[in-house]
């Protein structure tokens, strides 16, 4: 069984992939915080602005078996699209709870790419096409190599210089999104003067956020 709190189609709005076409998959469920605001204050995560739980978000749900939800995710894609390589973003929460090696050859055998974007602490499934860490404060990675490795910047408990000798292909600051506005415009200048004095590391921005969708 798979609970699914939303699922769309969209572009990739951080990080190494953004604007590519996407279907997202967000998984129910964290390993580092319930999503409930009374619990946020001893969470091992305390800086989580997304909604993972329950099934009831736009073509949420609860799905039986991985052709099922393979199914779900693969009418979410444009019919027609055939210049382009169908692309599905698995997240959360913690997408490392639910996916599972069945599911990935399912869509692999519909011709999808398939990407992850974890906390970094369980270890993955093997056939995963595009694996993004993004650490969460003084929590141990359980995965130290993969594609991205995309950091909310600033973290106290999680400095840049702690991650930066891990085997990732490219590695990201991302600010972190507080409010009020003035804030987060505060976050963004240090990322930028971060990477700008350490250029291993590259800003991501939110797009989705900048342009307005999903």
């Amino acid at each position: 069984m798979y609970h699914v709190k939303e699922a769309f189609y969209t572009l990739q709005g951080e990080g190494a992939q953004a604007g590519r076409a996407s279907v997202f998959c967000r998984f129910s469920g964290c390993n580092l915080w319930s999503g409930r605001e009374a619990d946020r204050a001893q969470a091992k995560c305390t800086f989580c602005d997304t909604d993972f739980i329950g099934t009831d978000g736009i073509n949420g749900g609860r799905f039986t078996s991985a052709a099922e939800l393979a199914a779900h995710i693969h009418a979410l894609w444009p019919q027609g699209a055939e210049k382009a390589v169908p692309y599905v973003v698995f997240t959360g929460g913690e997408p490392l709870l639910q996916l599972d090696s069945h599911l990935i050859a399912t869509l692999h055998d519909l011709g999808y790419e398939v990407a992850v974007e974890t906390n970094g602490t369980l270890l993955p499934p093997p056939g995963i096409d595009w694996l993004c860490v993004s650490p969460k404060g003084r929590n141990p990675l359980a995965i130290t190599r993969g594609n991205e490795l995309k950091l909310v910047y600033p973290q106290v408990d999680a400095p840049p210089e702690q991650f930066a000798d891990l085997a990732f292909d490219h590695f990201f600051l991302q600010p972190m999104d507080v409010s009020p506005l003035a804030l987060q415009t505060d976050t963004i200048v240090q990322a930028t003067d971060y990477c700008m004095a350490n250029p291993q590391w590259r800003l991501s921005l939110q797009m989705h956020k900048i342009a307005g969708f999903n």
